[in-house]
């Protein structure tokens, strides 16, 4: 890209053309103020006048969010019309916020309060009257104050951008205005898949998830049994809670994290997740040997995605695998299996698990999901859930020495199950596994990098004894909606597909550390998916570590199939481990 010279404070710089000001200011180390969501590549088109800054010759102020570098600008960032006016903007939009930031589960990640103290905004400069208020708690994933919005819309751009959706958008007009579904419904009266992404890019606390910290910490006063499951993707991400690097794997610290807040048992899903391909692998083959079977079958472990297809794909729910979750499939063998073994009744455990996602809260409600009468999980908690946790108990993260998980029944787990974190890893964990079911051979190469990457879609063909199998995969509903358009009108060349509800996976889902620069002075995320990367290297290490890398040579797996389930697919594996799924009208009247 051809280089062009500016002057920022009068001094001078090359920067690449075809950047905005606040882009070059950043390259050039200055901070200019900026409620843009500027690491996900995402803006609010100039409407908060938080990054005003002066440029020679221009006639006024200029948003350096969206104003063009050009050859020879000179552009002041302190000078005193400038800083004046940046104030001015902060203090207009703190004059109709809350301010009950002691009690906001945003607190020390909030992106106003982040520039009000770089621009010395002062509060209760403009008093009066304020914006009427919508308060939306019913949904069990996702809670919506519009007293803390800021109408920046970056949650409406990214459902958007993810999911081609317009969920959100602006309702009303002039003061008067909010964000929300449309005609301000709740979010259970909307076609929203829950998935987290407008809470993850929310500069404020107007979009959260609903916290169920409270639910873990009654059961712990009521003597249950009280056991936590952890998803792969968390351990790539909660060191980012307590100032580590992005993609620092903390495991171990985190299994001691957990023994510390009381937890009788500390289990990792990704022995749910072996057993998932399992099932899953053996449901594919079973397909493909009835030629009536159903195709292409796609992945279920995602519960946005599967929220997208009973919304707006209800004809295609036939091409869903019935499988549950991971997560829900290790609930269910906890209660109706490890129980048993341990001497603990069913309806005293208390299943807890660690999620990178939002959707899962919802989920595990789903009635479809319940086993005699017990839903597999009690309660879902996100990653920055997690770290909340950990703070409030006064745990020095960091310094905790590395632990194992509990493994004496259950819990022990392959390098197939670590990588479902991340894009493509459901695909590839399962061909592992489908090869040697089909050809009582392990597939040579282990690593399927085919599947890997951030590419909106990816597609790959793998013969198998003369037969080629199709695949692709896809992750943000834009994408997904490409295949899922070319299956309805029969023009689909693929036998299996994976699709995840958020863009890089479950190592970006709703519930993950909020990434932003102005939080993170020492990391290099200036490119959208750098972070994503970092997330994914964390788990593909784990994965090439581990002495077993395939579902179907997991030990404990074997001994509970051999023991409790029979065989993959069979009658009893069905009635714990898989579901169903119902067609929902996108707006409830």
């Amino acid at each position: 890209m051809a280089k062009i010279n500016i002057r920022i404070e009068g001094l001078p710089y090359q920067v690449d053309e075809g950047l905005t000001i606040l882009e070059a200011a950043r390259q050039c180390g200055y901070e200019i103020p900026s409620l843009c969501n500027y690491n996900h590549g995402e803006c609010n088109r100039a409407s908060c006048r938080v990054c005003l800054v002066e440029v020679k010759g221009a006639r006024g102020l200029v948003a350096s969010c969206v104003y063009p570098v050009h050859e020879g600008m000179e552009v002041k960032i302190a000078s005193p019309i400038a800083s004046q006016a940046r104030r001015t903007s902060v203090e207009l939009l703190l004059s109709n916020h809350s301010m009950q930031c002691q009690q906001c589960a945003k607190n020390e990640k909030c992106e106003l309060l982040h520039v009000a103290r770089l621009t010395g905004a002062r509060e209760n400069m403009y008093l009066g009257e304020k914006t009427p208020v919508s308060i939306d708690r019913i949904n069990p994933a996702i809670t919506r104050d519009t007293s803390k919005c800021i109408l920046c819309g970056r949650c409406v751009a990214r459902c958007a951008n993810a999911h081609g959706n317009g969920i959100l958008g602006f309702e009303n007009r002039g003061f008067n205005t909010i964000v929300g579904p449309a005609e301000n419904r709740n979010f259970n009266d909307s076609p929203c898949i829950m998935c987290g992404q407008c809470v993850s890019v929310c500069p404020v606390g107007a979009l959260m998830e609903k916290s169920e910290i409270d639910k873990v910490d009654e059961a712990f006063r009521q003597g249950k049994y009280v056991v936590v499951q952890t998803a792969p993707a968390v351990r790539a991400a909660l060191g980012e809670e307590f100032g580590m690097k992005i993609g620092t794997p903390v495991t171990g610290k985190m299994v001691a994290a957990l023994r510390r807040l009381g937890f009788h048992k500390v289990f990792d899903t990704n022995f749910g997740a072996d057993l998932t391909i399992m099932e899953e692998a053996h449901e594919l083959i079973d397909r493909l040997n009835h030629p009536d079977s159903v195709l292409p079958m796609i992945t279920s472990c995602s519960p946005g995605w599967v929220n997208y297809a009973e919304y707006y794909y209800s004809d295609l729910i036939p091409h869903l695998s019935s499988c549950k979750s991971p997560h829900e499939m290790e609930g269910a063998i906890l209660k109706h299996y490890y129980a048993q073994k341990v001497g603990v009744k069913p309806e005293d455990m208390f299943v807890v698990s660690i999620m990178p996602c939002t959707a899962k809260k919802f989920e595990k409600e789903r009635p479809q999901n319940m086993v005699d009468g017990l839903k597999d999980v009690d309660a879902v908690l996100t990653t920055r859930e997690l770290g909340k946790m950990i703070r409030r108990a006064g745990i020095n993260f960091i310094k905790l020495n590395d632990e194992e998980f509990d493994e004496d029944i259950v819990g022990q787990y392959t390098g197939a199950g670590v990588i479902f974190g991340v894009t493509g890893g459901v695909m590839e964990a399962a061909l592992r596994t489908a090869y040697f079911a089909i050809t009582g051979e392990e597939y040579g190469m282990i690593n399927f990098t085919q599947v890997r990457g951030f590419d909106g879609i990816k597609d790959a063909s793998l013969n198998i004894n003369g037969t080629v199998l199709n695949i692709a995969v896809a992750h943000g509903m834009k994408n997904a909606k490409v295949l899922l358009d070319d299956i309805r009108a029969g023009k689909s060349k693929y036998h299996f597909i994976e699709i995840m509800g958020c863009p890089g996976g479950c190592i970006n889902g709703g519930g993950q550390p909020y990434v932003r620069e102005c939080f993170l002075p020492n990391e290099d995320i200036d490119i959208v998916d750098t972070y994503k990367q970092k997330r994914a290297n964390a788990l593909y290490s784990e994965d090439e570590r581990k002495r077993i890398r395939q579902s179907h040579n997991n030990p404990q797996l074997k001994a509970l199939y051999l023991d409790f389930l029979g065989n993959p697919n069979s009658h009893k594996a069905h009635h714990l481990l898989h579901t169903s799924y119902e067609a929902k009208v996108p707006f409830n009247d």
